[in-house]
């Protein structure tokens, strides 16, 4: 055995678009320290056109994953959560270190976090049952309302809950077959990143989940005016930012979640963060002459 002191291998993040780990085509990181300015890690500070060539991926896996079956998108999201656990060691390394947590606190948000993807592994079959339904019509008619995802989702991950309010924006987008563009937390993108090896081994189409590490300053401009970008979430915009981008947003009549004061992510989540994020589909089909004995079909 060599007595010499072994280097440590140091871990490269990047980013994660189309189901792929591409550098910023830019070429530009930036220094990822902890609460207490330690140095950890260069994170990619992505470009407008990473932000573009996340919008296409999304857009080319919409068709697929909004046409999956609700119970396979569950059942996707569930094993997310089987990889998490896996790795679990991993992920309470990084967000003690990003947000200055002792480890026994990090292992609580991150064991969060992995029950946050089993719940809404579990919605991804019930929610149409709870938004849609049969209307009762004056007339000969079925009526029928169905939700439908809206498409293509920007999201601004909360600055300061780096992993369990990341993943408790994420998973309601993709849950009711949305995609989505992702700007993690700026000043703490690791768990983030990391979060995409984990996508990439879930059987998680690529492109249904893009993230993206960076300013949201710089980036959130262009994805509010994008036209290919069918909403938008501004959980991790400040005040000034969050007003500009849905300024932006309203010249193409984007859907806009506003970010909400203080928000606690330990919370049950409900299911508003699914909703937001649905259209409704109401088709009338005749039914034939009713009369007593009911329906002529």
């Amino acid at each position: 055995m060599s007595d010499q002191t072994r280097l440590s291998v140091f871990k490269t993040y990047k980013l994660y678009v189309g189901g792929k780990f591409p550098r910023s085509e830019s070429g530009r990181v930036y220094e990822v320290t902890d609460p207490k300015g330690k140095w950890l890690a260069n994170a990619p500070l992505s470009s407008r056109k990473d932000a573009r060539d996340a919008v296409v991926a999304a857009r080319k896996a919409f068709a697929g994953w909004a046409g999956a079956t609700a119970y396979n998108r569950g059942q996707i999201l569930y094993r997310v959560a089987e990889m998490l656990e896996g790795r679990k060691g991993q992920f309470v390394h990084e967000v003690a270190a990003a947000e200055g947590l002792s480890k026994n606190k990090a292992a609580e948000v991150v064991e969060a976090a992995i029950d946050r993807w089993v719940w809404y592994a579990g919605w991804t079959d019930k929610i149409a049952q709870v938004v849609g339904g049969a209307n009762p019509v004056a007339g000969p008619y079925f009526n029928l309302s169905t939700p439908e995802p809206t498409g293509v989702v920007t999201v601004v991950a909360p600055q300061e809950s780096s992993f369990l309010g990341l993943v408790s924006v994420i998973a309601p987008v993709i849950a009711t077959g949305n995609t989505a563009v992702v700007i993690a937390s700026e000043k703490a993108p690791l768990p983030a990143l990391s979060l995409g090896e984990v996508l990439a081994t879930s059987d998680l189409p690529g492109g249904v989940v893009n993230i993206l590490s960076g300013k949201a300053a710089e980036m959130g401009p262009h994805l509010a005016a994008h036209l290919d970008v069918n909403a938008i979430d501004l959980t991790g915009a400040d005040t000034d930012l969050a007003r500009d981008l849905e300024i932006a947003a309203a010249d193409n009549l984007k859907r806009v979640l506003r970010p909400r004061r203080a928000e606690d992510f330990t919370v049950s989540p409900g299911t508003d963060r699914m909703t937001a994020f649905l259209e409704t589909k109401t088709v009338w089909h005749p039914t034939g002459s009713l009369g007593a004995s009911g329906s002529s079909y």
